[in-house]
């Protein structure tokens, strides 16, 4: 037997055994029946079956559909957003800043508000490129335009995610394929250094 076919056998067993104790839960849960009625000229309510059909709790179910799945993985950037995450890093050291770089940042995990509808416009966005401090805090945000960016509502998205990000302090700087390395490093020492220099608020 292959070690995939053990590990099949072992998950499917696993998924049983929950399954069956699930059957005994609820069984030493369910209420006392009440005795039918003694009395003549009155006919008792019909009992209906037991409901012996387990319902799988929702990481059961996940994990069963994700076994019969197939997976193969997909790019996290495209080969032009490559380009220039790296080209955004060698711009970090060149200008001596120490932070880090991320890419496709949800950008609900890195902004807050108290208006649950503003919050929910912006949640399921994401930035191409995050450089974030050596404590954690958002700098800037890079966003890499290529040449058939602009179409359909990709212009009010990026409005959107633009001003999001100013009003919680974040940099946002716009990258085209006519940038180069220069141009990266220019763009990000004019946004950086302001956003460095200023002690950071973020409530401990």
């Amino acid at each position: 037997m292959t070690i995939a076919n053990t590990i099949t056998l072992a998950v499917v067993t696993f998924i049983a055994i929950i399954a069956i104790w699930e059957v005994f839960r609820m069984r030493r849960q369910r209420p006392a029946r009440h005795a039918r009625p003694k009395w003549r000229g009155q006919h008792a309510k019909p009992r209906l079956s037991p409901d012996t059909t387990v319902k799988p709790n929702l990481a059961t179910s996940q994990l069963e559909t994700v076994m019969s799945a197939k997976f193969e993985t997909r790019r996290l950037m495209s080969r032009s957003e490559a380009t220039v995450f790296y080209a955004v890093e060698r711009a970090l050291r060149q200008l001596n800043v120490k932070g880090r770089v991320m890419a496709q940042v949800s950008m609900g995990e890195i902004l807050r508000s108290p208006d649950p509808n503003a919050y929910s416009a912006i949640n399921s966005k994401r930035v191409d490129i995050l450089v974030i401090s050596t404590d954690g805090l958002p700098l800037a945000a890079v966003e890499y335009q290529g040449e058939a960016h602009y179409q359909g509502s990709a212009y009010a998205r990026d409005a959107v995610k633009k001003a999001a990000l100013q009003r919680a302090g974040v940099a946002y700087v716009e990258i085209t394929p006519q940038h180069d390395d220069q141009d990266i490093q220019r763009d990000l020492a004019r946004v950086l250094k302001a956003r460095i220099a200023t002690p950071s608020t973020e409530p401990v």
